[in-house]
């Protein structure tokens, strides 16, 4: 079984910066695409980032030249570097990845989610 655990949430003035990060532990032989979604209140789920194993960005209109994904192969975890925060990022954040495990499956797995408040 695979586990991805978020941190780094919390609140944070507008403007300010704030980093998340995702770890996923298990029975991992490989991790592909590794991404960060969001959902804020009486929204549905969005695409924040995703980075592919080689270091392929993608990004939502809405947060590009703020955020920075990134990821660390050997401690199979993946960041989002967030900067100039804004209240419209609020929003619980949620960790994806698509997990080669043991047995051999190609599975995509979400995590717990963390929170983020943006607001003076």
């Amino acid at each position: 079984q695979v586990q991805l655990v978020e941190s780094g949430g919390g609140l944070v003035q507008p403007g300010g910066s704030l980093r998340l990060s995702c770890a996923a532990s298990g029975t991992i032989i490989s991790i592909y695409t590794m991404g960060w979604y969001r959902q804020g209140p009486g929204n549905q789920r969005e695409l924040v980032a995703t980075i592919s194993r080689t270091g392929n960005t993608n990004y939502a209109d809405s947060v590009k030249g703020r955020f920075t994904i990134s990821r660390d192969n050997a401690k199979n975890t993946v960041y989002l570097q967030m900067n100039s925060l804004k209240p419209e990022d609020t929003a619980v954040y949620y960790c994806n990845a698509d997990v080669v495990h043991l047995s051999a499956l190609l599975e995509n797995y979400w995590g717990q989610g963390t929170q983020v408040t943006v607001s003076s």
